[in-house]
């Protein structure tokens, strides 16, 4: 994935594709892992699905380096390095994250995604959905709002959230392989609606008992703007049982794949296991 992210980026000159190849390096690939993983279990040729996992990781990317921007998270440290705007400076931060997105979007226009232009175009719409004004950004603008809220949120309304800031993506990466094979999304939208919020509790419980150096990032963040968290609502042991739960129900949603999807398994486990 890298080696081909690299190679997108590789015919941009300057500090704003610097920036971009900055960016894309590290993390956990989780997005990309699961459209190269579903695309797998649809027979889509890897060749192809490569070009969506690397669209979605370049907009995880941008809204990461838009989300740690002093008028956002204000964050200075993102997978254990300086962030974009703490490294170079707000304005490179803010187009570095616009490029990234349209470099999202050409990728999956381009016809080595696929060979159909209808499912490019399906692609470019649902990808455009899940990221924006009902996806990721509203939940990124339901979370400032919490910020400033004099009544906290509640459990509904903190899932709901997180169901378009984080839950969005993931959900669009699970379809991405039956969007491209033209296959039921059913059984992966339900694996990926589980998978996202059990990732987003794991994030919390790891707000709350990680550690910096492992986690690459500032910790205990919203436990000091007094923001509510599942952990904060849930307390530490009932958010580490509805994580592990939901998992079980992710697990349960891919019996129509059978030994097939273990990679898939593994993967939800691995998100409730983690450490950063």
């Amino acid at each position: 994935m890298q080696a081909h992210l690299e190679a997108v980026i590789a015919p941009l000159e300057g500090q704003i594709a610097e920036a971009m190849r900055y960016t894309c390096q590290g993390g956990k690939r989780l997005r990309a892992f699961l459209v190269m993983e579903s695309a797998r279990l649809h027979g889509v040729d890897p060749a192809h699905a490569i070009w969506p996992a690397a669209a979605i990781e370049m907009i995880h990317a941008y809204s990461l380096v838009h989300d740690d921007l002093p008028c956002m998270d204000d964050d200075d440290l993102r997978r254990g390095r300086p962030t974009v705007h703490v490294k170079w400076d707000e304005g490179t931060a803010v187009l570095t994250g616009d490029a990234l997105q349209t470099l999202a979007f050409e990728s999956l226009a381009r016809s080595e995604c696929h060979t159909d232009p209808a499912v490019r175009a399906d692609l470019v719409l649902t990808m455009a959905q899940a990221a924006g004004a009902q996806g990721m950004v509203l939940g990124q603008a339901l979370d400032i709002a919490a910020e400033t809220a004099e009544i906290s949120l509640t459990l509904e309304q903190i899932i709901a959230l997180q169901d378009g800031k984080t839950g969005a993506l993931i959900r669009w990466s699970a379809m991405a392989g039956p969007l491209m094979a033209r296959a039921d999304t059913g059984p992966l939208r339900r694996y990926a609606q589980a998978l996202g919020l059990a990732f987003q509790i794991a994030d919390d419980i790891l707000d709350v008992t990680g550690d910096e150096g492992s986690a690459g990032k500032r910790l205990n963040k919203d436990a000091k703007a007094g923001k509510a968290t599942f952990v904060s609502l849930l307390g530490l042991a009932g958010a580490q049982d509805r994580a592990r739960a939901l998992v079980d129900e992710a697990i349960e949603a891919l019996a129509p794949y059978g030994p097939d999807a273990e990679n898939l398994r593994d993967a939800a486990r691995f998100v409730i296991s983690r450490d950063s």
